[in-house]
């Protein structure tokens, strides 16, 4: 392991020990505006940590983005650098995705070999889908004219360095619902006598598993999963108020439309058929994840030009990511990396015993490099 290699890691499992949720990573932040001001770059603390370099006398500028927190999840693996803050890890490796962008600042700042403008993004609170939107808020895109904005997620099963990414939809929408059933509880002696909300509840649960069976494409990849079921019965009294909660996944904005309106229309049928009230919710925390053609094109040349095994075209993933919020408002790609495939390396995301995988740094690094080198080329390279 090189000395580069060795900084990127004690960097990683510096974040990979003091992990902290979203909107509260203060001492993350901090760790990552003092390395970039240690690189020599121009920082902007707010909602997240940005980053500027420039280089030449370019005036496009690009945008790479890492996300910055951790989960309320109690790790389970036993490195000797795991999570000191008690039911809070880095179970998707946001830890690793802020160490391979810092890397790729530093390689940057010291060839300063590209020819523009580039603004490393360091972005809070991905896993609730606010952080991109909050930073947008605060005026990032207005800041910065970015023309075009780029993402990397390490991928658990993969192998190791694997790039693979698609163009058009790569990562599904998240609605979450809330339906609220409200009908005549009584003595479960006697259940002739009221409306017990369980049992409309339990017809309603199997019922809204028909939309994505028989009103969507087979192919569409939308799921319907009713995860809560909440009710105000007791041991000998039917409940008169259920609630169900769930989520929604979409691959397209017109299924996620689609979903919505099947669900309304069969909450509302079963509830008139059985006498209840009914009340539904349903909110989208993430959109649908688009990447540009562009990008995404640069990303495939890059990643070949480098002899990494890359798949231009794999299936889209059926979890959700905030950068669609980034990707929505300018041309962007979103790129997965093979974490490996054995140990906690390919353990899934969100998963206790789950571990980014530090021989992946240097990888992520260099890639995040070439594509700003391609991206922002040097004249004084490309003119001769």
């Amino acid at each position: 392991m090189d000395e580069f290699h060795k900084r990127l890691t004690a960097l990683r499992q510096q974040f990979h020990q003091d992990p902290e949720l979203g909107f509260e990573e203060h001492r993350t932040k901090a760790r990552v505006a003092e390395r970039l001001r240690q690189l020599g770059l121009e920082v902007h603390e707010g909602v997240g940590v940005i980053g500027v370099l420039k280089s030449g006398g370019g005036n496009r500028a690009i945008g790479l983005r890492a996300d910055m927190d951790a989960l309320p999840i109690h790790e389970a693996t036993d490195q000797d650098y795991k999570s000191q803050n008690t039911g809070v890890m880095h179970a998707c490796g946001h830890d690793g995705h802020m160490a391979m962008l810092l890397g790729a600042a530093e390689v940057l700042a010291q060839s300063r070999d590209f020819d523009g403008t580039v603004v490393f993004i360091f972005q809070p609170n991905e896993e609730h889908g606010l952080g991109a939107q909050a930073m947008i808020a605060e005026g990032l895109l207005e800041r910065f004219e970015l023309e075009e904005i780029y993402a990397i997620h390490n991928l658990p099963g993969d192998p190791l360095g694997q790039v693979s990414t698609r163009q058009g939809q790569i990562c599904a929408s998240e609605s979450l619902f809330e339906i609220t059933l409200r009908g005549q509880g009584g003595h479960a002696s006697m259940p002739h006598v009221g409306v017990d909300a369980i049992t409309v509840g339990a017809e309603l649960v199997l019922a809204l598993q028909t939309i994505v069976s028989r009103k969507l494409a087979p192919s569409s990849g939308a799921v319907v999963s009713v995860t809560e079921f909440i009710t105000d019965g007791q041991r000998n009294v039917l409940p008169g108020l259920a609630r169900l909660k769930g989520d929604v996944r979409a691959r397209a904005p017109e299924d996620r439309l689609a979903l919505e309106r099947f669900m309304r229309q069969i909450t509302s049928g079963i509830a008139a058929a059985h006498g209840v009230t009914a009340t539904m919710s349903f909110d989208t925390e993430f959109i649908e994840t688009l990447n540009a053609t562009d990008p995404t094109e640069a990303v495939v040349r890059v990643a070949q030009a480098m002899q990494i095994a890359t798949l231009a075209d794999r299936p889209p993933m059926s979890f959700s990511e905030d950068f669609a919020h980034f990707s929505a408002a300018v041309p962007g790609c979103f790129l997965l990396l093979g974490n490996g495939v054995s140990g906690a390396h390919g353990q899934p995301l969100h998963s206790a015993d789950y571990d980014f995988n530090d021989a992946l740094l240097p990888i992520g690094a260099a890639l995040w490099a070439e594509l700003v080198r391609d991206r922002l080329p040097n004249r004084k390279t490309t003119d001769v």
